[in-house]
């Protein structure tokens, strides 16, 4: 009989993706508790543990999800491949909504997703498993040297993979280098986090 799994749920929500590719559209997102990357910026370091936050089944949010009715599911973190999400997509597909999974990469991939994106980190570099399953990559900016790391990152992914670049929230210059190196860089386009313009989760 196959074994059960649990996930750590830090929370589940019901509102609009704020970044990227999809931003703006109607979302249900499950994060995931447990992270090890650590980036100074995190807005989300809440997520870090896995201990403290309540478990639920792959069935119990699929339930959750159903009722929410939404566009897409998102899983999020935390850093999700710290799971195996092979039983969690595999529950939630069967509801027909597109599966999305946002990860620094940072573990053996596992899943089955409509859409990945892809925020590798410098603190913890991606597992090569991930590269493959890429349809967005988007790469947080604070300075030159994580441009460099983003076109390092691009090389890597699949050539029709969108590629954004994200200002970090709390460093006032790096929307200014942002915009100057997408103008002379039209193989990228920039991220903006909306949500929190927005003020909503």
């Amino acid at each position: 009989m196959e074994k059960k799994i649990f996930y750590p749920i830090v929370e589940i929500f019901h509102s609009v993706q704020g970044e990227g590719a999809w931003v703006g559209v109607n979302a249900f997102f499950i994060r995931l508790g447990g992270c090890d990357v650590h980036c100074p910026w995190c807005d989300q370091k809440e997520s870090w543990s896995k201990s403290g936050y309540p478990f639920s089944s792959s069935a119990q949010l699929r339930k959750e999800a159903k009722t929410a009715n939404p566009a897409i599911i998102v899983i999020t973190g935390g850093e999700p491949l710290l799971h195996n999400l092979d039983p969690l997509t595999e529950e939630l597909r069967e509801l027909g909504i597109p599966l999305h999974l946002e990860t620094s990469g940072a573990h053996l991939f596992s899943g089955k997703f409509h859409w990945v994106t892809f925020s590798p980190k410098k603190f913890k570099p991606p597992h090569f498993s991930v590269y493959d399953h890429v349809q967005e990559l988007k790469v947080v900016v604070a300075n030159d040297g994580d441009l460099k790391w983003a076109e390092e990152q691009a090389a890597k992914v699949p050539p029709e993979t969108v590629k954004y670049l994200q200002p970090e929230w709390n460093t006032d210059t790096s929307q200014e280098l942002i915009l100057q190196y997408v103008l002379h860089h039209p193989e990228w386009r920039i991220s903006l986090q909306t949500h929190k313009f927005l003020k909503v989760r």
